[in-house]
C-alpha cells in the first residue's frame, strides 16, 4: 500500500488553506471595489481562480461564504487595531493606520446598512469592535463598570475616535494623514483632560 509522506500531507493542507483564504479575499476585494454586497458566486470564483463548486464545497452556500468571511475579517480587524492601554497617541496612530487601509470600504458599507441586511450585520460588528477598542485603550480613564459616568466617557471617546471624524478631516476637508492624526489627537487630549485617571 502506498503511503503519503508527512510533507506531502502538509503541502496539501497548506494549499487547501491558501485556496480558502484566496476565496475569502476575493469576496472582500469585490465588495470593496463595488461598494456593494451584491456579489455573485461566479464573480468570486473567477476572481479567486476556482470553480463555484469549489466554493460551495468549502463554504456550503453563498451565506456560508459571507459568514465565514465576516468572521475572518473581524478577527483581522481586531488584530490590526490592537493597541496599548493608557497610550492615546500610539493607540490613535494604530487606529488611523487602520482607517487609512479600510476606511473608504467601511464608509461604503455604512451607506448600505439601511438597505442591506448583510451590510448592517458587518457595520454592527464593526461598532462592537470599536467599542471594545475604546474600553481597552482608555481603561485608565474609565473607572469601574456600570456607572453613568463611565458610560458617558465611553460614548464621548467612541465619538472622538469614530470613522466619521477621520472621514470628515481626511476626505471632506482634504487634510494629510499626519494632520488628520494631529487633529484627532487634539480632540482626544482635550477630552481626556476632563477625565481624571482612575
Amino acid at each position: 500500500m502506498k503511503t503519503i509522506r508527512p510533507y506531502t500531507q502538509r503541502a496539501r493542507a497548506e494549499a487547501s488553506e491558501a485556496t480558502h483564504l484566496r476565496i475569502m479575499d476575493a469576496l472582500v476585494r469585490l465588495v470593496a471595489e463595488r461598494s456593494s454586497m451584491s456579489i455573485q458566486l461566479t464573480e468570486v470564483a473567477e476572481r479567486a481562480g476556482v470553480s463555484v463548486q469549489t466554493i460551495l464545497r468549502r463554504f456550503g452556500s453563498r451565506d456560508g461564504l459571507f459568514d465565514q468571511t465576516l468572521a475572518h475579517e473581524s478577527a483581522k480587524v481586531e488584530a490590526e487595531r490592537e493597541a496599548p492601554a493608557g497610550n492615546p497617541p500610539e493607540a490613535l496612530r494604530i487606529l488611523i493606520d487602520h482607517y487609512e487601509q479600510r476606511g473608504d470600504g467601511m464608509m461604503a458599507l455604512l451607506s448600505q446598512e439601511s438597505a442591506d441586511e448583510r451590510a448592517r450585520s458587518i457595520v454592527t460588528t464593526g461598532r462592537a469592535v470599536h467599542r471594545r477598542w475604546v474600553e481597552s485603550v482608555f481603561a485608565p480613564w474609565l473607572g469601574s463598570g456600570g456607572t453613568a459616568e463611565r458610560s458617558e466617557r465611553v460614548r464621548l471617546l467612541i465619538a472622538a475616535t469614530d470613522l466619521y471624524v477621520w472621514k470628515l478631516l481626511r476626505r471632506d476637508m482634504g487634510l494629510s494623514r499626519q494632520d488628520t492624526e494631529a487633529h484627532m489627537l487634539r480632540l482626544l487630549e482635550g477630552l481626556l483632560e476632563s477625565f481624571p485617571r482612575q
